[in-house]
């Protein structure tokens, strides 16, 4: 999956965390931050601490990978986060 932007993420770690059956208060204890830090993270604001960031990927079993393009191809395989984030806002509504 590619990750763009802060909501791309935050919407991987919400479905991630649900994936796994834990309410954001579980996931805030394995992390060590409040229950409002994992809400700040899963609506994707821009200026949380990275180190933060990695230790609740951590928690979740998400590993987070670095591929660099050769010259004339591209690694990534496309991803339509459209619909990911699309079911996030119709929960939130």
């Amino acid at each position: 999956m590619r990750i763009r932007t802060p909501i791309d993420l935050g919407a991987l770690i919400r479905e991630r965390r649900k994936a796994l059956r834990l309410d954001q208060k579980t996931l805030a204890e394995k992390v060590g931050v409040s229950r409002q830090w994992i809400v700040d993270v899963e609506q994707g604001k821009p200026r949380l601490e990275i180190g933060l960031v990695l230790r609740t990927a951590d928690a979740l079993d998400i590993v987070l990978t670095v591929d660099k393009p050769t010259k004339g191809t591209s690694l990534a395989q496309p991803v339509i986060l459209d619909s990911i984030v699309e079911a996030a806002r119709k929960r939130r509504k």
